[in-house]
């Protein structure tokens, strides 16, 4: 990774590190963030419960996400706890990280097309953006909510950066989600909650049977504003389409 930030980590902050060394009660680790700065996992922040045998948990070279307990500046000591860290903090720390390396990666293209040196104009762009992780301001670039040309940035740099940024990240998918519930007493009832089902299975919307009448519907859009309307608009209809088809059916929003 190109990104390196200074000094310590905070207490509590997520860190990505790499096992270096197994001993018997603890684990060693660099944290790939902070220029492979050493941390050290006790036993007991490896795994819940009793471990039999540390191995089963860790390996030497693994990629881990800990969490950090405790700095010691002095003696240059962090203790970090692996089992402190959900599956969910997990997943956020390690979709950053590969985001990083797509702003790294978008950064090394247009270097290398002006045959500059990345570890030069990675840091530049560090300093000027002012961002923790650059894929934050590269995404602001994309949605049109930042410049590269009001940063002091050469011009020939920021027109092809702010190219390959459009061309390389996308907006992200924003899902609002709903329950249907759908029934009918009508003999033709089946056939009749099949064609409402096709008015809601359309394109950029997905319907899942969830049982006892019950329909699961998602809709995506590029930001809550716009999936709020979409989902609001197609509920108008779908209940319309319903009580015109002589069927029962109401809408429950799934909150986030």
């Amino acid at each position: 990774m190109l990104l390196s930030k200074t000094g310590f980590p905070e207490e509590e902050e997520l860190v990505l590190c790499t096992v270096t060394a197994i001993h018997f009660h603890s684990v060693f680790v660099t944290m790939d963030e902070y220029n492979n700065r050493t941390g050290m996992i006790h036993i007991s922040e490896v795994a819940p419960g009793r471990i039999r045998n540390i191995r089963d948990f860790v390996k030497e070279g693994k990629k881990v996400v800990c969490k950090v307990l405790k700095i010691n500046q002095e003696k240059g000591h962090i203790d970090l706890s692996l089992r402190r860290v959900n599956e969910a903090q997990k997943r956020i720390k390690l979709n950053q990280v590969k985001q990083e390396q797509l702003a790294e990666n978008i950064v090394e293209h247009v270097a290398k097309q002006n045959k500059l040196d990345v570890k030069k104009l990675y840091p530049e762009l560090h300093d000027k953006l002012k961002h923790t992780y650059l894929f934050e301001a590269f995404e602001q670039v994309m949605l049109g909510k930042l410049s590269l040309d009001d940063i002091g940035l050469d011009n020939k740099i920021s027109k092809q950066l702010t190219e390959v940024i459009i061309q390389r990240i996308k907006p992200p998918a924003v899902i609002v989600k709903g329950d249907f519930t759908i029934t009918s007493y009508d003999p033709e009832g089946v056939k009749k909650i099949k064609t409402l089902l096709v008015k809601l299975a359309e394109e950029g919307t997905n319907v899942s049977y969830a049982g006892a009448g019950k329909y699961h519907f998602a809709i995506t859009s590029k930001d809550y504003k716009e999936a709020d309307k979409l989902i609001e608009k197609k509920v108008e209809e779908v209940l319309t389409k319903a009580k015109k088809l002589n069927i029962q059916a109401s809408f429950k929003k799934i909150e986030a």
